[in-house]
């Protein structure tokens, strides 16, 4: 049996390294989703302690640093200037200096800029350090009431029609909470097609606005929540969709009694049941599923 009175305190280790000065590295600094106390301790200090702030809009961060009088240096780092932007801080940080990266709010690199420098940095042996904090879509997700054990988080919907529509039936049948971001003036219209290709009965959560003053959750069915939405003047602010788990019977019915056809294979049926010709029986496919005629085109082309 080990001494109890010599073996090191893992507890005091890691403390004493979480208040280490922050040295050359990159640090992924997780900002405010909306309430600007929703920020670490840890957060605050490295935000003092580092070289340079490179922010998603400097504008926007600055009133954060104005906030908790934060006078570091700022510079922009966004998804039109990443490209060489990620080379001349991973430069700085070779030379000795240490960097934070933000975004406007919540983790940087979740459906933000971020990736290109945080890989440029690993592959240069830059030490990347994560400053965890606020998150959108996990504050959404632990206050749905959906089921937490097993998610799929998957950015933002596509905003064209046919690719949302082959991205939600991607997950039909699938037995985890599912959870995207939407803009707030394409919310209608993809919750309209979260009732056409899930069923008006499946279950979901709007979440509005989280963390800040208009903080709003709207759940329940989808044809129910629709609604809701169509009776307002407009939808505004920050959202997450949250899907729920197909319910037992969808997936059963979706897992033995139901395979969808490919688009080659319903044009053929369309072909002979109907006797029309392959153009007639495309565009005919390319409605049923929601996409355009040229993209039916090129799936039925990938498939001969």
């Amino acid at each position: 049996m080990k001494d109890a009175g010599h073996e090191p305190d893992e507890t005091a280790a890691r403390s004493e390294k979480s208040t280490q000065a922050a040295g050359p590295a990159l640090y992924l600094v997780a900002t405010p989703i909306g309430n600007l106390e929703d920020i670490t301790l840890r957060a605050v200090r490295v935000l003092k302690e580092v070289d340079l702030v490179a922010c998603e809009d400097t504008r926007q961060t600055q009133k954060l640093l104005n906030h908790y009088g934060i006078t570091t240096r700022t510079i922009s780092y966004h998804e039109h200037n990443e490209m060489t932007r990620s080379a001349e801080l991973v430069k700085e940080m070779q030379e000795g200096a240490s960097v934070a990266l933000v975004t406007d709010a919540g983790m940087p690199g979740i459906s933000d800029p971020g990736y290109r420098l945080i890989s440029l940095a690993i592959r240069h042996h830059v030490p990347v350090v994560p400053i965890p904090g606020a998150s959108a879509f996990l504050a959404a997700l632990v206050a749905s009431g959906l089921p937490t054990d097993s998610f799929r988080f998957s950015g933002f919907l596509p905003a064209k029609r046919g690719e949302r529509r082959a991205a939600l039936e991607a997950i039909r049948t699938s037995p985890r909470t599912q959870v995207f971001y939407e803009a707030p003036h394409r919310i209608v219209e993809a919750l309209s097609d979260v009732c056409e290709v899930l069923g008006d009965t499946r279950h979901v959560v709007i979440a509005r606005e989280v963390t800040k003053l208009h903080e709003e959750f709207l759940r329940g069915r989808a044809g129910e929540i629709l609604e809701v939405l169509k009776a307002r003047d407009a939808v505004k602010g920050e959202i997450t969709l949250l899907i729920g788990r197909a319910e037992e019977e969808d997936a059963r019915l979706g897992t033995d009694a139901f395979v969808r056809p490919s688009v080659r294979q319903r044009v053929e049926q369309i072909m002979a049941e109907e006797k029309v010709d392959e153009k007639s029986a495309l565009k005919k496919v390319a409605k049923e599923r929601g996409i355009s005629k040229s993209e039916a085109y090129r799936e039925l082309q990938r498939s001969k």
